[in-house]
């Protein structure tokens, strides 16, 4: 049972463990959404996400004898550095299952916290498979990631956080990947305020949660297919599920180019890195269709190799019309560059490659393609660099851009 008395002894274990995490008032996102939007950030823990939390409080609640045999567990990267670390705090061997497809930092971190990394399977799901194997093999206790009731009361341990900080508090957005978070924070929540609504939020590509709600059930999707890794997961919780229907008001899903921009508001704004799942909670304040009330968003995590970093934040300025591409017709002649640069630079526009290409018709003396890529200040501007092109006589087409 999930009760009062357990989440408030689990807030006191997990004080152990975790550094506070103060809310963060976000004047860009109130303005944008017309809420007052608090930031929860998680990512700030030492282990970079929340899910230490519900780790420690698991290994806590085991006997001697269960934490002897070592630990098992499978992830897609932060329950497997909560383990990890968690394990290590206790003195217990840890062994940890992760997709194949996990980011290299996620890997390297769980293995720096003293456990030993097995990689296996595309996805969450087939990982966890391999662990219960492996459990089955050698004896060891499985910790698993949502599906487990200490674990998610370890979890609810932020709802009592936010209530601490924010008694007024009348949203709380939470991620789902398995649903051991939402579980957790969505039943304490009602517990402490009936009246509170908890919005749960999915990938748009790996929405299992909200397939199991509309046929009541638990059920597995085909496949999955997010940026979002840390929610890839086909099945949710069986033993979470009761808890998670009766206490989360709604379900939203967000798709992943929702999550690339959302990383340039959190990045440019708010100066944090929050991996693709904890920005589920900012993409989603934009489908709410309330005004005006206290809206907390948890940031589940931000353990986000650099080389992912940097493709979502070309990919932003991309979707934002920072960056962009457009193709010229000059004739091939000296001086037809020049032109062009000195339309571009009277309206602003700033100049990131250029490309040639002189073999785009066979009579070179009508014309050659230009290729630019610029930097605009958004879409307005954007518009001002096409329609001054346009005014000089050179037919700007936009094209896909490559950096």
């Amino acid at each position: 049972m999930l009760t009062l008395e357990k989440f408030e002894e689990a807030s006191k274990i997990v004080k152990e463990v975790t550094l506070e995490t103060k809310l963060v008032y976000s004047d860009f996102l109130s303005n944008q959404t017309g809420n007052k939007v608090y930031l929860k950030p998680e990512n700030m823990q030492f282990t970079g996400a929340y899910k230490v939390r519900g780790a420690y409080y698991k290994i806590s609640t085991l006997s001697p004898e269960e934490r002897a045999k070592g630990l098992i567990t499978a992830s897609a990267g932060n329950h497997a550095q909560g383990v990890a670390y968690a394990a290590k705090c206790f003195g217990v061997k840890a062994t940890i299952v992760m997709p194949t497809t996990t980011p290299l930092i996620k890997v390297n971190r769980t293995k720096s916290y003293g456990a030993d990394v097995v990689l296996y399977g595309d996805v969450y799901d087939e990982a966890c498979q391999k662990a219960y194997e492996l459990a089955e093999e050698h004896g060891y206790t499985f910790i698993h990631p949502f599906d487990d009731l200490a674990v998610a009361t370890g979890q609810g341990t932020i709802a009592m956080e936010i209530f601490k900080e924010l008694p007024l508090v009348e949203y709380i957005l939470v991620p789902i990947g398995g649903g051991g978070l939402a579980t957790g924070v969505s039943t304490l929540a009602k517990l402490l305020n009936p009246k509170i609504k908890v919005i749960g939020v999915e990938p748009a590509g790996a929405n299992c949660m909200q397939a199991s709600f509309k046929e009541g059930k638990v059920v597995t999707l085909p496949n999955v297919n997010t940026i979002a890794d840390g929610t890839a997961v086909k099945t949710p919780g069986e033993k979470i599920f009761p808890y998670i229907r009766e206490n989360l008001d709604e379900i939203i899903t967000v798709a992943d180019d929702e999550l690339i921009v959302a990383f340039l508001d959190m990045v440019e704004n708010h100066k944090m890195v929050v991996e693709n799942s904890g920005l589920l909670t900012v993409a989603a304040l934009r489908h709410l269709d309330v005004k005006d009330k206290r809206v907390v968003s948890i940031l589940s995590g931000g353990n986000m190799d650099v080389i992912t970093m940097s493709s979502v934040v070309q990919q932003g300025l991309i979707f934002r019309d920072r960056i962009f591409t457009v193709s010229v017709l000059l004739p091939d002649k000296p001086g037809e560059l020049s032109k062009v640069a000195d339309t571009i630079a009277k309206v602003q526009g700033n100049v990131i490659k250029l490309e040639h290409n002189q073999f785009v018709s066979t009579n070179r003396n009508a014309a050659v393609e230009l290729r630019i890529t610029l930097e605009a200040f958004g879409t307005d501007h954007k518009k001002q660099i096409m329609d001054a092109l346009e005014a000089d006589g050179y037919k700007p087409k936009l094209v896909r851009t490559n950096l």
